[in-house]
């Protein structure tokens, strides 16, 4: 007779803790889909271009073409697909990139000996969704005034196209100075048939081959690279069964303890600079002092994060639990980078009101943010006749 009660005290304890946690799912879940002032909502359909640079098939292709060809780098042996290739979600599989002077693919990228190139001093950005780069609400956004890098120093595709083909350690190398690079390349496929041919059709002049006409075909290209129906964005447009209770109870919670408030809009970020304090990588000489020297950097966004590891400016951290674990630290005062005091902290750090409990939520609702639906095809030869993606074999 004892046992009988005691199994009935048992599970009337059970069952009081499954409604008190079934309460606070629904309480989370609905807070999660209530109207807020974040501008969440799904990635639009329609993706815009400057008055300059209408998008066209034929310019597509040609900006295709250049993104996987290494003739725009200096040296021959690297192209803007060695560090946004396809297969790691037009990002790299590393903490900072090997340009001039590497070879092979992703982690197993390597400098060659002998060598006096650093290494890229920041994380490479993804390029999936940079179409949609000022974006805040809605699907109104100007492509002209995009932010690009992660110090805002380039507006738009174009302006941000021409920078890495002009950066040493990037793409231009030691055999060009800045001011000579742009000029041989000009001069380099105006001795491509092909080129020439494309060039002429695209822009319709015989003498059209130009470094701005080389940005322009590139970002047309980087333009059609959009994930805009993963699983969030399915449920913003109404299909409450694309993401999962936990999910949603995720979603509540990052709006709740104040990810937010710079991770907002559709795509999850404010484009705004804000000082972290994210350690030093020891891999980089100079200390990275970001915008202006103020130790500030781009907001970046979330979406897609399956495929941009490791995270934050100068790949920190190799894992989403590891970031969530260093927010927590420094709304707690925590400092992780001995250049930087506690009092120079973005004041939204201290808005931040999260325990290590909620982390596993949060994960699992950034994890609603993927969409492997993009362009992976890759050209089987460039008119340049080099490795396509550069020496990454």
């Amino acid at each position: 007779m004892n046992r009988i009660r005691l199994n009935i005290f048992v599970l009337g304890c059970l069952l009081i803790v499954f409604a008190c946690k079934e309460r606070r799912s629904e309480k989370l879940v609905e807070l999660a889909v209530q109207k807020d002032t974040f501008g969440f909502t799904a990635l639009p359909t329609n993706i815009l271009s400057p008055a300059n640079n209408p998008q066209t098939k034929e310019k597509i292709a040609l900006g295709k073409l250049l993104f996987y060809d290494p003739i725009l780098s200096g040296g021959k042996d690297v192209a803007c697909a060695t560090c946004h290739h396809p297969k790691t979600g037009y990002a790299e599989f590393l903490d900072v990139s090997i340009g001039s002077n590497g070879k092979g693919f992703g982690g197993k990228r390597r400098f060659k000996k002998p060598n006096n190139i650093p290494f890229v001093k920041r994380n490479a950005h993804t390029i999936l969704n940079t179409a949609f780069n000022g974006l805040i609400k809605g699907d109104e956004y100007s492509p002209e005034d995009a932010p690009m890098f992660w110090d805002v120093r380039a507006k738009s595709l174009e302006s941000q196209a021409l920078l890495p083909i002009k950066s040493f350690e990037e793409m231009r190398g030691a055999a060009y100075s800045e001011e000579e690079i742009l000029r041989e390349l000009e001069n380099r496929l105006s001795k491509i048939p092909e080129y020439k041919k494309l060039f002429k059709n695209v822009f319709g002049t015989h003498n059209a081959i130009s470094a701005e006409n080389i940005a322009k075909a590139i970002a047309a290209f980087e333009r059609t690279l959009v994930t805009n129906n993963s699983r969030f964005d399915q449920y913003m447009k109404g299909d409450s069964t694309a993401i999962q209770l936990s999910e949603k109870e995720g979603f509540a919670l990052f709006k709740k303890i104040g990810c937010a408030g710079c991770h907002s809009g559709p795509m999850f970020t404010d484009y705004k600079t804000h000082l972290l304090g994210v350690p030093e990588n020891e891999k980089i000489k100079q200390i990275d002092s970001g915008l202006s020297r103020t130790f500030e950097f781009r907001t970046p966004t979330l979406r897609n994060l399956r495929f941009t590891a490791p995270y934050m400016h100068n790949g920190s951290f190799v894992s989403l639990k590891k970031v969530m674990e260093f927010y927590e630290d420094i709304s707690n005062d925590k400092v992780r980078n001995k250049n930087i005091a506690v009092n120079e902290f973005d004041p939204l750090v201290k808005e931040l009101d999260f325990s290590a409990k909620d982390i596993s939520l949060i994960i699992s609702f950034l994890n609603t943010l993927n969409d492997d639906d993009f362009d992976k095809e890759i050209p089987e030869k460039v008119p340049s006749g080099l490795p396509v993606g550069g020496d990454i074999q």
